[in-house]
């Protein structure tokens, strides 16, 4: 008997060393959101500083869009703002922002120092819609599909990489869907 309890000790570090081998294996740069495939949550955002209009779940299109959510502290968003400025010079997609965890001032003057890649802005100072989309941090920007449904969530910045690889690809998919259903 207790030579038995002698091997206790071993028995949990196998156990305990299978469960480490297990998680290094698993893919951290993808991050599920249980939002995928829901409806976009609802949400009337007031708009950054010098816009007449802010953004609301009632102003997306029925056709697929994106939605990014940034903020003027966000050093990735300057990583990829030049990208986004690109997608829209080009008018590939809708593109709608969420100003995170600024004033209306601050993320105005984001905007007018880099550029306004959004067809609306809405500021979400305390945070609260970026919550129910289930935000961990910015940069974030999820693929909308022409039904109003959470397709893709993409963390952090937009890479031309991740564009081609990852995002155009879908939207592709998403618009071809839309075309073939025309009850959209």
């Amino acid at each position: 008997m207790t030579r038995w309890l002698l091997l206790i000790p071993l028995i949990l570090f196998l156990a305990l060393a299978a469960f480490s081998l297990r998680g290094l294996g698993l893919n951290n740069e993808v991050l599920p959101s249980v939002l995928v495939d829901h409806p976009v949550p609802e949400f009337d955002l007031p708009p950054v500083a010098g816009r007449d209009k802010g953004l609301a779940t009632s102003d997306l299109p029925a056709e697929v869009h994106l939605i990014n959510v940034f903020g003027s502290w966000c050093q990735a968003c300057l990583i990829e703002h030049p990208f986004l400025m690109e997608l829209t010079r080009e008018e590939i997609i809708p593109l709608y922002g969420i100003d995170w965890k600024d004033t209306p001032e601050q993320g105005a003057r984001w905007l007018e120092r880099f550029g306004d890649p959004y067809l609306l802005v809405g500021n979400d100072e305390i945070g609260r819609t970026v919550i129910d989309f289930g935000v961990t941090g910015a940069p974030e920007t999820f693929i909308i599909d022409a039904k109003g449904r959470i397709r893709y969530r993409q963390v952090g910045p937009i890479t031309p990489e991740t564009w081609e690889k990852t995002l155009l690809p879908l939207i592709e998919n998403l618009r071809a869907e839309t075309l073939a259903d025309p009850g959209t």
